[in-house]
């Protein structure tokens, strides 16, 4: 399969390059080739700064995490596309950076992607502005240190989490007799 699809991906490319070649000849499609290379580039760079720019709204709760993660996964196989060396996938990959083409494949990598990515993502957007989740990400939470201490029935050995004996340090109160706050002293 993989075999089949490489040989399809080197004939298309060779097929294009003897069209192009003879249309407009050898010289302009080397130049054609290079000039996409380069807008290529520059579209690469400023396309995953919007891409970026949209996972930090989403993880903010400004934006849409469906809507980031599908112009992410675009911007990564146009960026990919335009690494692969030939005119038609240089097309592709242009075409895949362009917003508007995009926008309006957006909806179709979403059904691509099938129904868990979906759910996925609207599962992002519906818990993206809960309390809990906000309160952990701004740091508002109160954290408790502890350790797991796991009993034995019948022996008096602790055991912590990591495996070690525990040793309990302390005082030992008489609950029967009334103890004495100490309060401030003034």
């Amino acid at each position: 399969m993989i075999a089949a699809v490489f040989l399809l991906y080197v004939i298309v490319e060779i097929a294009a390059l003897v069209i192009v070649g003879n249309a407009i000849g050898v010289a302009w499609t080397v130049l054609l080739f290079l000039a996409g290379s380069l807008v290529g580039l520059i579209l690469m760079r400023s396309q995953w700064r919007r891409v970026m720019d949209g996972f930090r709204k989403a993880t903010r709760g400004e934006g849409s995490p469906s809507l980031a993660v599908a112009d992410g996964a675009l911007v990564a196989a146009g960026s990919a596309l335009m690494f692969v060396p030939g005119l038609v996938t240089s097309v592709l990959g242009l075409l895949l950076l362009i917003p508007p083409t995009r926008w309006a494949l957006r909806p179709l990598a979403v059904l691509l992607a099938g129904k868990r990515a979906a759910a996925f993502a609207a599962g992002g957007d519906a818990f993206a502005g809960t309390v809990g989740y906000a309160a952990r990400m701004r740091g508002n939470g109160e954290v408790i240190d502890g350790e797991i201490i796991v009993e034995t029935p019948g022996t008096t050995e602790y055991v912590a989490s990591n495996g070690k004996e525990l040793v309990l340090e302390g005082e030992i109160l008489d609950t029967d007799t009334p103890t004495r706050s100490r309060g401030p002293q003034y």
